[in-house]
């Protein structure tokens, strides 16, 4: 997908590039030597393992979100639960918020361990068609703080991603945190080799967040990461008990689809604002399941329907 150094500047040409090292985008940057020797250009060795790897899942789907409170974590979730609804289908999670995982508590895991086997770290199972892997696990208390930096948080982005034996997948959700950093570029570097459907961007309706995404389309387009479309969250709020639909968050700029038609991207849906939502996450339980009747899961239905489809004609 791309050839950009994970420390790379925001214009940096790629190390395959002629101009590499040699760029104005290239100055002060870490491997500016390095790219203008002319040096033969090394692959990590893990691109091909994580390629090996991951030979063995169908889809790959990456949530994205510019910003952070946009439920992007919330979305993940029922998405993947809504995945699972096929029997047939065997769905994972992999949570890459290194410093807020939040999986294992949305999908009523916590305090389950990881066990290591000849093939590799296995997965959590929260149902029989649905795992999941987060740092969230390895660590003694919930409460216990990551404080690391960069090269210690790719370190573990691409230990996931090579040594978890997932078996057969149909799909592999994975859950990203916000912004257009360390996190996303180690990604990006070590599925460059395996076969992305693409990203869902979430949002909210309200400009603060659509700036935030735009920067967020704007990366990947950057790094190849093709987009499946658009997801606008909290869109509007239905009484539970009066039906009445209102507008927490107005969209002063026309929302997400506006956004959506400004770079001719796909609006997948428009999901309301829900209290059972971040009841059923507080338990572990999902939403699907428990309120499959309502206008919010019918509307969440409806956007995984439409990344199914994506997946299956593309």
């Amino acid at each position: 997908m791309s050839d950009v150094p994970q420390d790379a500047p925001e214009s940096c040409p790629g190390t395959q590039s002629e101009a590499a090292g040699k760029a104005s985008a290239c100055g002060g940057c870490p491997n500016q030597k390095i790219c203008a020797s002319g040096a033969p250009k090394q692959q990590d060795p893990g691109v091909k393992e994580v390629k090996w790897r991951l030979a063995s899942v169908k889809h790959k789907i990456i949530v994205l979100s510019g910003k952070g409170g946009v439920g992007k974590s919330t979305f993940t979730s029922t998405l993947a639960y809504g995945l699972a609804q096929n029997p047939a289908h065997q769905v994972g999670v992999l949570d890459i918020d290194i410093c807020g995982p939040s999986m294992p508590k949305i999908l009523g895991v916590e305090g389950e361990q990881v066990h290591q086997s000849g093939s590799g770290w296995s997965p959590v199972f929260v149902d029989d068609n649905l795992s999941v892997m987060s740092i969230g696990f390895l660590l003694q208390s919930d409460s216990d703080a990551v404080i690391w930096r960069g090269p210690r948080k790719n370190g573990l982005i691409k230990q996931f991603l090579k040594d978890v034996d997932w078996g057969d997948l149909e799909y592999l959700v994975i859950d990203t945190p916000p912004g257009t950093s360390d996190e996303h570029l180690s990604l990006v570097q070590y599925l460059a080799e395996t076969a992305v459907d693409g990203a869902v961007i979430i949002t909210t309706p309200q400009e603060v967040a659509l700036l935030d995404v735009r920067k967020e389309i704007d990366f990947c387009k950057k790094v190849k990461l093709p987009i499946i479309g658009i997801v606008q969250n909290m869109s509007s709020f239905i009484c539970p008990k009066c039906k009445h639909e209102s507008q927490p968050f107005p969209p002063t700029t026309g929302g997400a689809q506006a956004l959506a038609d400004e770079y001719g991207l796909k609006l997948l849906g428009c999901l309301p604002l829900d209290p059972r939502i971040g009841k059923c996450c507080d338990e572990g339980k999902s939403f699907l399941a428990e309120y499959p009747d309502t206008q919010t899961a019918i509307s969440y239905q409806k956007v995984v329907n439409g990344i199914q489809k994506h997946c299956e004609t593309t």
